[in-house]
């Protein structure tokens, strides 16, 4: 990794460890970049608000054709929207980290099902950077790389600085370079 990637990535895990970002099950990884929080919560802003316009149809099916209480479906609904915008983004920030070893990556991700997945240099076939129209607006990408097998043979690593994702895909690449030779 350059300097200023393995620079940045320091700085990142000083500052969320500073902040108390850090638990013990993502202890000593690299947090991902600051504004995948706020990516995260524009995606669960759309997804309440599919849940609320959904949640009124709903409601209006059934106060129409049952004479349902008005606030029955969609209140739950909003209480769940509020939730969803307000609490998950934090923690689904929290459950993500990464390192980059000399050898190998590793990311660790999840709250209800963790998941911890180590990719060796020597498999990985191809490595992309994707970025997304919301996550161009955050100067923010996705780090896939591809691995030899079947079973999670693409492990993606989403909320990275683009400067970053592409500075690790150059690490990949310069490694997998002098494996060859």
């Amino acid at each position: 990794m350059t300097e200023h990637a393995s620079k940045s990535s320091s700085d990142a895990r000083s500052a969320a460890d500073d902040s108390g970002l850090s638990s013990s099950y993502n202890q000593g990884l690299t947090p991902l970049h600051p504004p995948q929080k706020s990516l995260i919560r524009v995606n669960m802003i759309l997804r309440a608000l599919i849940l609320l316009v959904l949640a009124s149809v709903a409601e209006l099916l059934l106060y129409m054709h049952h004479e349902m209480q008005a606030g029955t479906i969609l209140l739950p609904a909003a209480v769940l929207a509020v939730l969803m915008v307000s609490v998950l983004p934090h923690r689904i920030y929290r459950r993500w980290g990464y390192d980059m070893g000399d050898a190998q990556l590793r990311v660790l991700r999840g709250y209800l099902w963790r998941t911890d997945t180590i990719v060796p240099f020597n498999r990985i076939q191809h490595i992309d950077v994707a970025q997304g129209p919301v996550q161009r607006l955050f100067d923010l990408s996705t780090l896939i790389v591809h691995t030899a097998g079947t079973h999670n043979s693409i492990v993606t690593l989403p909320g990275l600085a683009t400067s970053d994702a592409e500075a690790m895909r150059e690490t990949i690449k310069d490694h997998i370079r002098q494996d060859m030779i």
